[in-house]
């Protein structure tokens, strides 16, 4: 455990894998972070692979392939959510926001999408 995160907890590896810790770890790509873009901002935050060697694909794989990424929140009143379906309005200002070409921002998001894209 890192120092801060959940000092009480006491957790041995089958534990991890039935999910009894406290809080949520979504990780890109799945249905609360479904934008796997993001990955290359947690890459440059963390500084991973100057730091662990790990690297991003074209499209966005970690290699290692056994490497895994995600937020990590501990609080115990965390829970996991689902992003819904967007709409063209939201890929629209989402792709500005992200200074993305709207195409490429539907590309990414296409499992969610709730519109045909041209």
């Amino acid at each position: 455990n890192l120092p801060d995160y959940a000092a009480d907890e006491q957790l041995n590896e089958e534990d991890l894998l039935k999910i009894k810790y406290d809080g949520i770890r979504p990780a890109p790509g799945y249905p609360s972070q479904p934008d796997h873009t993001e990955k290359t901002t947690m890459w440059n935050l963390i500084k991973a692979k100057e730091l662990a060697g790990i690297e991003l694909s074209e499209s966005l794989s970690m290699m290692p392939a056994a490497s895994v990424s995600a937020l990590v929140f501990a609080h115990p009143q965390s829970q996991y959510f689902a992003v819904g379906q967007v709409g063209k309005d939201q890929v629209d200002d989402y792709a500005e926001r992200k200074k993305f070409e709207i195409s490429v921002m539907e590309r990414w998001l296409s499992p969610i999408l709730n519109y045909e894209r041209d």
